[in-house]
């Protein structure tokens, strides 16, 4: 968002809007779109879980894992920097400093990015093994 001055002393708030081409696409797209880019910088074991009906917050789960924590870092950074480009910003960003657990929120999708140590104790997967997982088109 951006505040303008506007004669008379107003303030506005300008909004970037979502390009038009991503304005339709749906939840399923951009997680896919968030586990491309995973891939596309060497993310490992990249799975899209479709929480839809059984997560109330989101509805669908992107997790990837990195080999490092520096990895783990660059993946988050690589999918935010993708989805800023097209002009989706995420709502909440958590663990960006540590590398060992980072959360993207994009609102329908959910991204985690795990150091793979991480990934095994806290095994999402496992917890949502209710949620099928989805093949990328």
């Amino acid at each position: 968002m951006k505040l303008t001055q506007l004669r008379r002393g107003h303030i506005a708030i300008k909004m970037k809007k979502i390009k038009k081409e991503h304005r339709t696409k749906s939840g399923q797209k951009l997680a896919e779109l968030c586990a491309q880019t995973a891939l596309d910088t060497k993310g490992e074991d990249v799975v899209i879980l479709d929480v839809t009906g059984i997560a109330s917050f989101t509805d669908y789960f992107v997790i990837a894992s990195g080999r490092s924590t520096r990895h783990v870092q660059g993946l988050a950074e690589a999918i935010e920097g993708e989805m800023r480009s097209k002009r989706i910003k995420t709502s909440r960003t958590e663990g960006i400093r540590e590398g060992m657990w980072v959360l993207l929120d994009f609102g329908e999708v959910v991204v985690h990015i795990f150091y793979h140590e991480q990934r095994e104790f806290y095994d999402l997967e496992g917890l949502w093994h209710d949620a099928p997982r989805l093949e990328m088109t």
